[in-house]
């Protein structure tokens, strides 16, 4: 029997089995951005809406949202303001296009769920954005939803009224 740092090597009846130590350190598990991307895909959520989107660099500032403008689908300029905001922010609101699929919820959720989507597909495209899209809040995922309806209470928090008699 024989013994190397690395390899070992073990005889025993004429059969030779040859165990190879791979001492590469494993992958780290941290999302960062792929060199060269153009198209960067993420995914917002707010309440029970949820955004898919993919940001396009040298786009000329354009807003797609379910194959309509962004200025179509949103009915308030409120909503049209909170989604473009992470572009503002970062000064590419002429620079990147944006295509968007929403599903659920309102179209406040939706609009909130857009901004969020938006700021982490920016992400994605330029690290380097981080810190002013976290400083802004637009990084972080509002995780207020509709609390559920309990088992002998009118809702989720009321309760039926107290007889004594």
């Amino acid at each position: 029997m024989t013994t190397d740092e690395t390899n070992e090597t073990v005889v025993a009846e004429s059969v030779e089995v040859e165990v190879v130590v791979d001492e590469t350190p494993a992958p780290e598990a941290v999302r960062t951005p792929k060199p060269g991307v153009e198209r960067p895909q993420a995914t917002g959520k707010r309440k029970t809406a949820i955004a898919r989107v993919i940001v396009t660099r040298g786009g000329d500032g354009t807003i797609t949202v379910n194959g309509r403008s962004i200025d179509e689908y949103f009915p308030r300029k409120a909503l049209i303001t909170a989604a473009r905001s992470p572009l503002t922010v970062t000064g590419l609101q002429n620079d990147v296009s944006v295509t968007a699929r929403l599903a659920g919820g309102g179209v406040t959720g939706q609009a909130s769920a857009l901004r969020h989507g938006i700021a982490r597909a920016l992400v994605d495209l330029d690290e380097s954005l981080r810190p002013d899209l976290k400083r802004e809040g637009l990084l972080a995922r509002d995780s207020r939803i509709k609390e559920r309806k309990k088992a002998g209470l009118r809702g989720a928090r009321k309760r039926p009224q107290f007889s004594k008699r």
